[in-house]
């Protein structure tokens, strides 16, 4: 707990005068926690915005974070016109926007794919990954995944053409009707 306000003789003492959960002055007028420790105050804040608070086992709070600052994104598929093909910095705070139309884009591709060249797109989905900064603690959206799985049909094989004929000669082509209903 620091102490704060003590000056000359005969002054009223209060332990509690100058006492903030951020910190507080002493008598030379320097900062301190509530531990009584010197605050750092060279230290730039890098991410404006964020808790200036330094979590137990962190090096550093999420406004001083140099990880987070610097922490870039980039695309590793090969379709050329989706976003981050070239490593970008995104804050924090949009990371996680920006991971989810960057995946939605693929999806997007996925679907476009399908419909230039006969295909149906059976399944698509998208995982969002979020990890914690080393340095600070913060959760953060770390990247995402797209999995789509596309039908194509193609009559010109003489495997889908002899599979079509097998089945009309089989019965199987109607054979679950049900004439009661």
């Amino acid at each position: 707990m620091a102490i704060g306000g003590i000056s000359g003789a005969g002054s009223y003492y209060s332990g509690y005068q100058n006492f903030s959960i951020g910190g507080s002055s002493n008598a030379a007028g320097q900062n301190t926690s509530i531990n009584g420790d010197s605050k750092d105050q060279s230290k730039p804040v890098l991410n404006p915005g964020e808790s200036e608070e330094v979590k137990p086992g962190r090096k550093s709070s999420p406004a001083e974070c140099e990880t987070c600052k610097n922490r870039k994104y980039q695309d590793g598929s090969d379709e050329a016109n989706v976003s981050f093909k070239a490593a970008a910095h995104v804050s924090p705070q949009a990371a996680g926007a920006a991971v989810r139309a960057h995946e939605g884009m693929h999806v997007s591709n996925a679907y476009k794919k399908a419909a230039e060249n006969g295909g149906k797109v059976l399944q698509a989905s998208v995982q969002i990954h979020t990890s914690v900064c080393p340095e600070c603690g913060r959760v953060y959206v770390s990247g995402g995944t797209t999995t789509t799985q596309i039908k194509y049909t193609n009559d010109a094989q003489p495997y889908q053409a002899n599979a079509k004929s097998s089945d009309a000669a089989n019965g199987a082509i109607g054979g679950n009707f049900d004439s009661a209903a």
